[in-house]
Order: C-alpha cells, then structure tokens, then sequence
C-alpha cells in the first residue's frame, strides 16, 4: 500500500478517535468486570472481561500504527512490524469471536432459562476463552511468519521502510489464501452464529410489549458491523482475483 497525505491524515483521525475514545472506556470496563468476576464470576462477565483485555491490548498496540501513518512509512524497528501485525489481526479477531460467544450466551440465557443455570458455569466461559485466544492467534501466526517466510526476500530487509505491504508474488499468494480463510473461519462463520442467536433472541423478547424487537435488533448486530467488520470484508475482496 502506497501511502499518501489523505490517507494518513484519515488513518490517524480513525485511530486517534478510537485509541481517546476506546482507552479510558475499556480501563473503565476492566475495572468493572474485575469486581464483577471477584464477586460472582458468571460466563457473561467472564467473557466481557476477556473482551475487554482483547481490547487493551489492541488499543496499547495501536500508537504503533499511528505514527506509521503519520511518517507514511515504517521508521520503528523492523521486528516491531510483525510483532505489532500479529497482535493487531489477533486481537481484532479473538473480539470477533468473544462477541459470538456472548451472543449464544444470551440466547441460552432466554431460550432455555431453567437449563442454562443448572448447567452454567464460569469455568466452561475460561475455556472458552483460552480456546478462542489460541484459534485466534494460530490462524494469525502466518502474519508474523510470512514476513521473514525465504529470508532472502526483501521483505525480511531492515532497511525495508514497508511493514505487511511489501510482499514477494509467493508470499502474496500465501497471505490471500490466508486471508480468505481468516474471513470465513473468523468472521463470517461467527457472524452466522452471532446473527442467529441474536435473531432467536430477539423474537423471544418481542413477545414482551415493552421490547421493541426492531431497535433492539439494529444494536445487536451493529455487534458485527463494526469498522473491523468492513476490514473483513476488505480481507475477502482482496482475495478475488481481478
């Protein structure tokens, strides 16, 4: 990707308004869900605190990306690129998945009440968690990889001023083929799931007078149309071939 000064000076209003809005949110957010858990350690809150962890790390992570747009290119250390790519994909999609999970949790939570809370637990919402952190970051792990995949590429030079852009016609067939596979296998398989769930919810909800099915529904699923949404569909796009 060429940078050019539109395209920076959009990059960092994005990130800039993310990183002031979505920092003291999610401190706030993690503080809450700590007392949660320590109180009463329910899935629910265990997975918004998985959430919310997911969250600060991509936004500790995310400066990086910030002053690459501002200086249209990458100026940091060359081992910062794959290690501040991995956690940027890795974090986007791990939140992906907790999002689904918290989406079948509420619909069990209202489809089937009595069986849920004699069966729940928070340590099947644990597991859960760490088995998401470990999809996420396998199917992520070719981002770090690919960079120094046949060192004798110029992608695996230092003095390489382009970070995940600059690939070799190999390396590009490799990283589109994971592409697509990231863009069915963690985000639209859980869009399906998180759109079902949320659905069935909503339906069971309306029967409520005081629940306006409609509005409730638009929220939810804004859940997975979210900017990394676009991003996944991007990811998809690019794997066609023209």
């Amino acid at each position: 990707m060429k940078w050019t000064k539109n395209l920076s000076n959009l990059v960092l209003a994005v990130d800039a308004v993310t990183l002031i809005a979505g920092l003291p949110a999610n401190l706030l957010a993690f503080y809450v869900f700590i007392h949660k858990v320590k109180q009463q350690a329910t899935p629910i809150y265990v997975l918004l605190l998985s959430l919310t962890i997911s969250d600060l790390i991509f936004l500790f992570f995310l400066p990086l990306r910030m002053k690459e747009a501002a200086d249209m290119n990458w100026t940091m250390s060359y081992s910062l690129c794959p290690l501040s790519g991995f956690i940027f994909y890795a974090t986007i999609y791990n939140s992906t998945l907790l999002l689904m999970a918290i989406s079948v949790e509420r619909y069990l939570r209202v489809a089937f009440p009595i069986k849920y809370r004699l069966k729940q637990h928070p340590r099947y919402a644990m597991i859960a968690c760490v088995i998401f952190w470990v999809v996420s970051m396998v199917h992520c792990s070719p981002v770090y990889i690919i960079q120094y995949y046949n060192s004798n590429d110029t992608i695996s030079d230092p003095a390489n001023k382009e970070c995940y852009y600059a690939f070799t016609q190999k390396q590009l067939m490799i990283i589109l083929s994971v592409r697509f596979e990231l863009f069915v296998v963690l985000f639209f398989i859980p869009f399906i799931i998180c759109s079902f769930c949320y659905i069935k919810f909503i339906l069971i909800l309306s029967r409520l007078p005081s629940i306006k099915a409609s509005e409730a529904l638009q929220g939810h699923l804004a859940c997975h149309s979210h900017p990394p949404g676009f991003y996944h569909l991007l990811h998809a796009v690019q794997c066609v071939p023209c």
